[in-house]
């Protein structure tokens, strides 16, 4: 079934067009040109946050600053190990699978910090990466409090987080 999804829908928008008296050929094109539009405002902002991330991540910088961090992510109850995923998760998400994968590989999935890494993964957010999609499609240039707020946000669901691992499952 999963297969004709796509053919049924585009079906169903053709028939509903023709329904109308409409062309669905314009329509779809007007709308892939739309999309077209929406990447070419999307993708800047894309690649220079990806860019950044494999540079910090090339370049050691990453863990030098998670090391630097680990103190502080301690003050909070965040395991030190996981400082690399706290500080990579906001930016990029498939960094941060990267990241939780190597974290399990080396403690293991069923240790106290496999499992603090999984939850941090579930519930947390790729905030400049959302930023950057939202706000590059809506047209929004200043984004104010939007990212302190989100990084807020992010930070109490690593401390949540580690606690929740600690809580139920040490």
């Amino acid at each position: 079934m999963a297969d004709y999804i796509v053919p049924l829908v585009l079906f169903a928008a053709a028939a509903l067009a023709l329904g109308k008296k409409e062309d669905p050929y314009r329509h779809m094109l007007d709308g892939a040109a739309d999309g077209l539009n929406l990447l070419a405002s999307i993708l800047p902002p894309l690649v220079l946050l990806l860019t950044a991330v494999t540079m910090l991540r090339a370049s050691g910088g990453i863990e030098l600053i998670s090391r630097f961090c680990a103190p502080v992510f301690q003050f909070f109850g965040i395991p030190p190990e996981t400082a690399i995923l706290v500080l990579v998760r906001p930016l990029s998400g498939s960094a941060a699978l990267a990241v939780g994968a190597e974290l399990m590989a080396e403690h293991g999935p069923d240790s106290l910090i496999g499992r603090t890494v999984a939850i941090m993964l579930g519930s947390t957010e790729t905030t400049f990466y959302t930023i950057s999609v939202y706000f590059g499609a809506a047209g929004i240039r200043k984004t104010r409090y939007t990212a302190a707020a989100a990084l807020l946000a992010d930070l109490t669901g690593f401390i949540m987080a580690s606690l929740t691992a600690r809580l139920f499952f040490n």
